[in-house]
């Protein structure tokens, strides 16, 4: 079905593999004419797209050049569907289509002549790391990036200084590659400024893919620890703890309610 309006669709893969595909993502790329995307995404797309499907590939650091290719085609009145790992507005796609979309001055929105510009969510990374751990999350939490390709990393040191001293868990992105090794050592000597040795950590990788794996550590141990680009590293705060192979933030029910029982727990 053709619009009066030109549509480009950014869909979430979500980070828990092809069962974690959301109904609406499915649909997504179910009905696109073509499908573009980083090529681990594109392979991991490919079960739910049609075969007369066309697949434009790209790999790294190519993220503006897809965006700009993307609004040409959906210009063009054909259907596209870009595709990103995760979700596509945490640290992926969705910023950049946004961002060269503002840069050439389009007029975004449904009626004639204008793009419509639709980001179909995905599970992040971090939820999806914080369902295999246990529940790190379940209280006030940051998430940082170690990358410094498009980040100073005077910046990056001064976020982990704050959120560390604000008692945030922290959810570290991009934490060592190849070509960036000296980073998760540094930014363990920032958190151990103000966090204990002892902090649990856990770290989650490959997730929904072969290989997952999780594991906890503590801080003091985490600059050794076996970690990729496809790891996500959960730095607890001071109430974080490990019971029987899982990490658990506590949001403060049991402190508040465990001597009141007529207590209501509605809040969520």
């Amino acid at each position: 079905m053709r619009h009066s309006f030109n549509q480009l669709l950014i869909v979430g893969l979500g980070s828990a593999g092809p069962a974690g595909l959301s109904i609406a993502a499915a649909d997504a790329l179910e009905s696109a004419e073509i499908v573009l995307g980083y090529k681990l995404y594109v392979e991991e797309a490919k079960p739910f797209l049609k075969r007369e499907t066309v697949v434009e590939v790209s790999g790294m650091t190519a993220e503006v050049a897809r965006a700009e290719r993307a609004l040409q085609l959906a210009a063009e009145g054909r259907r596209a569907a870009l595709v990103s790992g995760g979700d596509p507005g945490v640290y992926a796609m969705a910023g950049a289509v946004f961002e060269v979309a503002a840069r050439q001055g389009l007029k975004l929105g449904t009626a004639q002549g204008e793009m419509d510009v639709k980001v179909i969510t995905g599970t992040p990374a971090v939820t999806a790391a914080a369902a295999l751990l246990g529940a790190p999350l379940t209280h006030d939490f940051c998430c940082i990036s170690l990358s410094d390709r498009l980040t100073k990393w005077e910046t990056i040191e001064m976020r982990l200084d704050l959120a560390s001293r604000a008692g945030f868990v922290i959810a570290l992105y991009n934490p060592k590659s190849k070509g960036r090794t000296w980073q998760l050592g540094r930014a363990v000597e920032v958190l151990l400024q103000n966090l204990s040795p002892d902090t649990c950590v856990g770290l989650a990788s490959r997730l929904g893919r072969p290989g997952e794996a999780v594991s906890i550590t503590v801080l003091g141990q985490l600059a050794e620890a076996k970690i990729d680009m496809q790891t996500i590293v959960v730095v607890g705060n001071s109430s974080t703890f490990a019971y029987q192979g899982k990490m658990i933030t506590p949001r403060g029910y049991i402190a508040k309610y465990a001597d009141d029982e007529s207590g209501s727990t509605t809040e969520e």
